[in-house]
């Protein structure tokens, strides 16, 4: 280790996101995380409905009657999450419809301003300088979701148990179960987004599923309710990226091992479909060029540490792998405020069962490792 990087290291904080493991029903875990997370839940609440309000006004009864057009799809495709969110609501003291405001920050918003957000990889073992494959992300979101942020192991009674990084309340988002599949995702801007299965649960409905093949097929068959990118790696060498709208999609494969992806289509039969322009486009390609550039570098000596390093590149600025207050101002002078940073980053070794989770940018905070609590 250099001189210098260690002179780094001094400088980054340890913080960490809390950690919690939730076990029973479906229904009981989202009534022990509603009760575990119960403030981080209601100042989620808040700040979603804040960030809405800045947008334009909405009315109560409509918001409840926007929500509750999603619910029939995830009882249909995966009863289980409809009984968490629904056990949220009972352990954090909050309504039904709020708790599933929480599960459609995007749906709800996806007229609004698009930011960046995300830039994904997944790294097959002929890549690696340890044969451990990778997969993960840095997490671009509005900054007070550093604040939201908690890990958590889920151990239904039935399925497989998954770790997970994911806002306060939110039953999915990004992580591994412990079949050794990982599942990670990116913001994509399409028309045709309407009532249908939320975005962010598919990551968790793919992780029901063992293989990357299985879990491809399986949310090929779900009735969507908007567009999604979803990078998926398991331990049996399988790894593919799945770009959809609401109504198609297309499979991006490996390329010497190694796959990338930011927020902007790359599929030729699906390019017609992009709706990000101007500099969120621009900023959108530059990462993901910087991504392949860095993978393709450094191709068979990859492995989680140098990740971290990798994620905490900021050598394409204004247009970061590792985005800071203030960049976004930069990036599009004029708009109001430098909201959007590097919320999280996250490294995960699906076949070892671990994830390495650093809050906020991680070029300002070290890694953690967390693990599944039985093997």
């Amino acid at each position: 280790m250099s001189e210098q990087t260690r002179e780094k290291q001094k400088d980054r904080s340890l913080e960490s996101f809390p950690f919690y493991r939730f076990r029973g029903t479906h229904r009981q875990i989202g009534q022990q995380f509603g009760e575990a997370c119960s403030e981080l839940i209601q100042k989620h609440r808040v700040y979603a409905r804040n960030r809405l309000n800045s947008k334009y006004q909405v009315s109560t009864k409509r918001l409840q009657e926007a929500v509750l057009q999603y619910r029939p799809f995830v009882q249909k495709y995966a009863p289980g999450f409809d009984d968490e969110v629904l056990g949220i609501a009972e352990g954090a003291g909050i309504t039904l419809e709020e708790a599933y405001l929480l599960q459609l920050r995007a749906e709800i918003n996806h007229y609004c301003k698009s930011n960046t957000e995300c830039t994904t990889f997944a790294i097959l073992a002929e890549a690696t300088s340890n044969g451990v494959p990778l997969i993960g992300q840095n997490c671009d979101l509005p900054a007070f979701y550093s604040e939201l942020g908690v890990v958590v192991e889920y151990v239904p009674d039935e399925g497989p148990a998954c770790l997970m990084l994911t806002p306060a309340g939110q039953v999915s988002y990004i992580g591994i179960n412990n079949l050794g599949m990982g599942t990670f995702a990116n913001f994509l801007t399409c028309d045709g987004w309407k009532p249908g299965f939320p975005r962010y649960m598919l990551s968790r409905l793919a992780l029901t599923k063992r293989n990357v093949e299985e879990a491809v097929d399986l949310v090929r068959h779900v009735e969507r309710a908007s567009s999604r990118n979803l990078i998926m790696l398991d331990k049996n060498g399988g790894a593919a990226d799945l770009e959809n709208t609401p109504t198609r999609d297309a499979i991006i494969q490996p390329e010497n091992g190694l796959l990338a992806h930011s927020n902007h289509y790359t599929a030729e039969s699906l390019l017609a479909e992009e709706r990000l322009h101007g500099v969120e486009l621009e900023n959108s390609r530059v990462r993901l060029n910087r991504m392949q550039e860095l993978l393709k570098e450094n191709h068979g000596k990859l492995n989680a540490q140098l990740m971290q390093e990798i994620l905490r590149d900021r050598g394409s600025y204004p247009h970061c792998l590792c985005q800071i207050q203030g960049d976004e101002k930069v990036q599009s002078p004029g708009d109001k405020g430098a909201d959007i940073i590097t919320f999280a980053s996250v490294i995960a070794e699906p076949s070892e069962g671990s994830l390495w989770v650093a809050i906020g940018p991680p070029n300002q905070f070290e890694y953690k490792r967390y693990s599944f609590s039985e093997g």
